[in-house]
């Protein structure tokens, strides 16, 4: 009696774990991913990401930067001069002399000291992240700068784009070292020791009461309470566009006249500051 008892239980078993496996949405898969978290997928490799996300330095990339044109308006950038850095920043990357750099500091020496003159930009998310005062060089002017130059010993703070390398603390404090990459401009802003730094100098009570800020032998002096702050974020490879609107330099700088060549995948220099 029980060997047939037994079969008939066994048999009666497999029906009902049969009926309850056909159920929609049942099953020993289903179960499975029930009682394991499931993993999240892995994008490729080389999967296409937005562009604010990209990452700069990656080996041959070339990345368009952004800037949020309506907080740069806002803060009182000059829609012409900031097209001016763009497309030099974008020559420089095309050519080869600058890795696409995470930051953009604009410096428009056209304006008076008395007023902030250096923005500074995430080209990552397009976000300003600075505005400030920024000294010029005693050679180059009282409250307006008139005088440019590359020269040793000259004191005059010097025009065109920069990148930035290595921070060290000396005379001025907490220093960043500024490398000019056009002859004839800026080419010799290390043997200058043209650097950012903090000067007690640069403050908004200095330039009410004297009109004009204090002045520095050529480097772009900021408030000492910022300085550290915009070095960190722009130091090891961050651009400087230095602007006046200096015939010389204006016309010659290599930069400021890409070849069509040179911007073959970017399209039209203008096109390059992207509207967020």
């Amino acid at each position: 009696m029980r060997t047939r008892v037994l079969p008939l239980i066994t048999a009666l078993i497999v029906c009902l774990a049969g009926a309850v496996l056909a159920r929609p949405g049942v099953g020993f898969v289903a179960a499975a991913e029930a009682q394991t978290p499931a993993i999240p997928a892995v994008a490729p490799e080389h999967a296409a990401a937005p562009f604010a996300s990209a990452q700069p330095h990656l080996s041959g990339e070339r990345r368009r930067p952004i800037i949020d044109l309506a907080a740069a308006a806002s803060a009182g950038v000059s829609s012409h001069v900031l097209d001016l850095a763009m497309g030099a920043v974008n020559c420089a990357v095309q050519s080869g002399d600058l890795a696409s750099p995470s930051s953009l500091t604009l410096i428009d020496y056209s304006r008076p000291s008395t007023e902030p003159r250096l923005w500074v930009f995430d080209l990552r998310t397009g976000e300003l992240r600075f505005r400030e005062l920024v000294a010029h060089g005693k050679g180059t002017g009282e409250n307006l700068a008139e005088h440019f130059s590359d020269d040793l010993n000259s004191h005059q703070s010097s025009l065109g784009l920069f990148v930035t390398r290595d921070t060290y603390v000396g005379a001025n404090g907490y220093s960043l070292r500024l490398d000019g990459l056009e002859a004839g401009f800026n080419s010799r802003a290390m043997e200058r020791a043209i650097v950012m730094h903090g000067a007690p100098y640069v403050t908004e009570t200095i330039a009410a009461r004297q009109g004009r800020l204090g002045r520095s032998w050529g480097c772009p002096a900021l408030r000492e309470a910022v300085a550290r702050d915009v070095i960190d974020f722009v130091r090891g490879g961050g651009v400087v566009f230095s602007y006046y609107p200096d015939q010389k330099w204006l016309e010659q700088s290599r930069f400021l006249h890409c070849t069509p060549g040179d911007l073959d995948d970017l399209g039209e220099v203008p096109s390059l500051v992207t509207r967020q």
